[in-house]
């Protein structure tokens, strides 16, 4: 399985927007094949930092993922309305076991 995280500071004049996109794009993304969960959340602390997390089968299914128009257009719209650069970070993971 791969594990994506990622986050962007958006400005407060432009949150509803990264919002509303963001949501858009994780239920359009949790209808492509391999996506195990995809998700977006506000930081506690920052209120202005949005943060995802998924889930994905494979990397074959995450390579799909970007390869997708729209996933590419959110990513630009999406630094368009941040106020510094975005984050994102791949992990691999497997279950040790289960509890």
């Amino acid at each position: 399985m791969i594990v994506v995280t990622g986050s962007v500071t958006v400005r407060t004049e432009t949150f509803d927007e990264a919002r509303r996109l963001s949501l858009e794009h994780v239920h359009r993304s949790r209808q492509e094949p391999g996506c195990i969960s995809h998700g977006v959340h506000v930081d506690c602390e920052n209120p202005l930092r949005l943060v995802f997390f998924e889930q994905w089968a494979d990397r074959a299914a995450l390579a799909a993922h970007f390869a997708v128009p729209a996933s590419g257009e959110f990513v630009r719209t999406l630094r368009s309305l941040a106020t510094g650069p975005t984050t994102l970070d791949l992990y691999e993971a497997g279950r040790l076991e289960k509890l």
